[in-house]
């Protein structure tokens, strides 16, 4: 009886303790989750060690060294990258699965360090905020560590622009073309078309100052080409006939009265040069009344020439027999050894237009040949139509191959500034509040510079801060560069995670 009741009790605490431990179980799992969370928010670096640490008591027991060496690989394994997209991250060498190209080793900043043990350290630089600096290492408050800048890495010192360095054969890759900052004349270049017209100040008219008949006609086709002096028409006046018996009358008086007093002989030959100049009045030429004086006889009908060389642009037609009277106009002459290009100019383009700004006109009747010209005139209004103003440029045609009616297209390029230092328009960056410039310093290093812009020519412009005569400038890939110098630090994290996850 004692034995069964002392099992009894043996069981009733058995079962008492298999009571209690059901509910502390639940309890202690609790709790522990709670304590690995706790851990982790509260120290994550920490953490991965403590993870590293009991992940090293398994494989120390099992094959310590071969784990060593494997490490070891891992530290000293290259890694390969693209020159154009610097995100791509391969563990062997082969191509760009986006454009292709073969990967180039990247160099780590580990590998600087090996290679050159005498580098200059500088300063530690935070790896999102390159303008927070310290001498000694630290961390930031998420526990980032700042970066070790040298002398020769991608900062200069606090305060200046951020450089880059990259590898002479990435620099190839990319494709990296520079230019030298030289000083030149910038031209601001204004384009417009116009049309050829005769020469408003080379275009003269035929008329007579006397009333006659037209007897005699030598010119008859409207465009055809006279030069100067060349007969046109023969007119019958009878007042001009009239002039010319006074002079040769004058003439004769004045021969007989040689031997007469001085009073008389003077008198006489007044007379001779008031028929002269009577003469002249009536465009007689000087030529006409020589002859006349020489032969003696009076001519019926007086030679009306050219006043100019040029082109018959008008003619009156029927003009032989007709009566004529003063004034009339029985040929219109044009000279086309110069004529006007006639060009409307915007309101943004008259303020680089002056009276002698030269001009380079081209023409699709002579491809390939350029001819000059000069502004002229310049319309003292605009167009309430077009809102332009009338231009006229003044054309040399000696040879005559212009011709009136021709469309021309011209390009003004007046200085806007002078000796100014330059650099390709391909070079400049615009960003939403200015400019940037790449500048190429050699071994593979390049900054970015705040530049002032002055003016802009067709291929260059005017740079007046930032940039100085002879320095070296990236014109091709520059953006790379600048997207390079941006995503430095969010590349060497990923080369990092790769390592680390090995």
């Amino acid at each position: 009886m004692r034995q069964a009741e002392s099992e009894r009790g043996t069981d009733q605490s058995s079962s008492g303790r298999r009571h209690w431990l059901r509910l502390l179980g639940p309890f202690c799992w609790l709790l522990g989750g709670f304590l690995l969370a706790v851990l982790v928010v509260v120290d994550p670096y920490g953490w991965h060690a403590w993870d590293d640490q009991i992940r090293g008591w398994g494989s120390d027991s099992v094959d310590g060294s071969h784990e060593g060496h494997r490490h070891e690989a891992a530290e000293t394994k290259t890694l390969w990258t693209c020159g154009m997209h610097p995100q791509v991250l391969q563990d062997e060498p082969g191509q760009c699965p986006i454009c292709h190209m073969d990967l180039t080793p990247l160099e780590r900043e580990e590998d600087n360090h090996e290679v050159s043990g005498e580098r200059e350290l500088l300063f530690y630089r935070h790896p999102m905020d390159p303008s927070v600096t310290s001498p000694v290492p630290a961390q930031d408050e998420m526990g980032m560590d700042y970066l070790p800048i040298y002398a020769d890495d991608a900062v200069d010192s606090p305060g200046q622009s951020p450089q880059v360095r990259i590898d002479p054969g990435v620099v190839q890759n990319m494709n990296v073309r520079t230019a030298v900052a030289r000083r030149r004349d910038i031209h601001h270049r204004v384009r417009t078309v116009g049309y050829l017209e005769y020469d408003q100040e080379r275009m003269v008219s035929v008329t007579t100052k006397y009333s006659g008949w037209v007897e005699k006609v030598y010119v008859n086709d409207i465009g055809e080409s006279v030069r100067k002096g060349q007969p046109l028409f023969e007119v019958y006046a009878p007042e001009l006939v009239q002039t010319e018996q006074e002079l040769l009358s004058a003439l004769s008086f004045a021969r007989n009265m040689e031997e007469a007093p001085e009073a008389t002989r003077l008198r006489a030959e007044g007379l001779v040069e008031a028929a002269r100049e009577r003469l002249s009045y009536w465009d007689v030429s000087p030529r006409q009344v020589a002859e006349l004086e020489a032969s003696g006889k009076v001519f019926r009908t007086l030679t009306v020439t050219a006043p100019a060389g040029g082109v018959v642009m008008k003619r009156m037609p029927g003009l032989a027999g007709m009566a004529v009277t003063p004034g009339m106009q029985l040929f219109h002459l044009a000279d086309l050894s110069s004529l006007w290009l006639s060009v409307e100019a915007y309101e943004n383009q008259v303020a680089w237009i002056r009276e002698g700004t030269p001009a380079e006109i081209s023409l699709s009747y002579f491809p390939g040949e350029a001819f000059a010209g000069r502004v002229s005139f310049l319309a003292p209004e605009f167009s309430h139509e077009t809102r332009t103003l009338p231009v006229k440029i003044a054309v040399p045609n000696r040879d005559g191959r212009l011709r009136p009616g021709m469309y021309a297209t011209v390009v003004f390029a007046p200085v806007a500034q002078a000796e100014a230092v330059t650099v390709p328009v391909e070079a400049v960056l615009r960003t939403g509040e200015g400019a940037v410039v790449v500048v190429a310093l050699g071994e593979g290093r390049f900054a970015p510079r705040d530049v002032r812009l002055g003016e802009e020519g067709e291929d260059h412009v005017a740079v007046l801060e930032g940039i100085e005569e002879g320095e070296e400038v990236v014109t091709s890939a520059q953006f790379l560069l600048d997207s390079e110098s941006s995503l430095r630090e969010a590349i060497q994290k990923m080369v990092a995670g790769k390592e680390e996850g090995r």
